[in-house]
């Protein structure tokens, strides 16, 4: 296989992407379709990268079709069950992580419930939140205050999830990954807003690619402050913007904008609002060329007062 140039592909997709006319791929089997043949008709891809390229928007596909409950069905060969995803099943990766319940425990049992209910309704293997425990992390070293909460850095050394093995019938790892921590504030509080800022991170993660990924939770176990496990981004929008705001071009601006309209969206898709958007919890991942949306501790219930 020859080198696939990762920033080219991602570019590619980007662009399959944009080049979407809504009113006439108006659902997620013809907007697939489209990006499939447009990567395929890219003359700028090798062999290998357009082949790279495709399984990318495939994983995004299977997640989709889960989501909505929507396309055609295969019967998988091991569980026998009726599955969307094309990559994996999702029975299969569902079973395969309740069969590991009784092996991991946070101590708390909302906190077990929660990352239970997040894992039974997975939607992709790379998307799966998982209790974390604090000996597998290593390096961890203090980064910044971040609004309310204290931010480090660490190394997880198995890393998150990243895919399903058929012929093995298990999950692999991706390996040691570099992630931020971010203590949750008022532990001890009755109000219990830590763990309402768990169930945010955890519940909307889950599902939409869109907001910066939520590996799961930890604990310290020197003070027992409970830490979300995150993916660490490159910059903010604010240090972005101070450093190439004399080179930003039109198409630049409008990509950000949109991409920050899509996370918002997908946000209020859950009946949720973020009450505290800002250029310094707006996110660049340099290795697929994306913004994401973070910091959900002041996310809540669209109908609740924010007092």
């Amino acid at each position: 296989m020859s080198v696939i140039r990762k920033e080219i592909a991602f570019a590619a997709v980007n662009r399959s992407n944009a080049l979407i006319n809504y009113n006439v791929h108006n659902d997620i089997h013809k907007r697939h379709e489209f990006k499939k043949q447009t990567i395929l008709a890219d003359n700028s891809l090798t062999k290998d990268e357009k082949t790279y390229a495709i399984n990318w928007l495939t994983k995004s596909y299977d997640r989709n079709k889960i989501l909505d409950n929507s396309g055609t069905k295969r019967i998988c060969e091991n569980c026998k069950q009726e599955c969307l995803a094309t990559l994996y099943c999702e029975f299969c990766v569902r079973n395969y992580l309740k069969a590991n319940f009784s092996n991991w425990t946070s101590g708390n049992d909302n906190i077990d419930n929660l990352i239970q209910k997040c894992q039974m309704e997975t939607l992709h293997p790379n998307m799966i939140v998982e209790w974390i425990p604090y000996n597998n992390l290593e390096n961890i070293k203090y980064l910044t205050k971040g609004g309310f909460s204290e931010i480090y850095t660490a190394d997880w050394i198995d890393g998150s999830y990243e895919e399903w093995d058929s012929k093995k019938q298990q999950l692999k790892r991706f390996g040691r990954l570099k992630v931020i921590l971010k203590r949750l504030e008022n532990v001890e509080s009755a109000n219990q807003s830590w763990f309402e800022e768990a169930k945010s991170h955890l519940t909307i993660s889950n599902k939409w690619p869109e907001i910066v990924q939520c590996f799961g939770l930890t604990q310290n176990i020197s003070n027992g402050n409970y830490m979300l496990v995150m993916c660490k981004m490159d910059i903010n929008l604010r240090e972005y913007l101070q450093q190439n705001h004399n080179k930003l071009t039109w198409k630049e601006k409008i990509n950000i904008t949109f991409e920050i309209i899509r996370a918002l969206y997908f946000i209020h898709n859950e009946n949720a609002i973020h009450r505290d958007l800002h250029s310094g919890n707006i996110l660049y991942s340099q290795f697929n060329n994306c913004w994401y949306i973070s910091d959900l501790g002041f996310c809540g219930p669209a109908d609740k007062s924010s007092k």
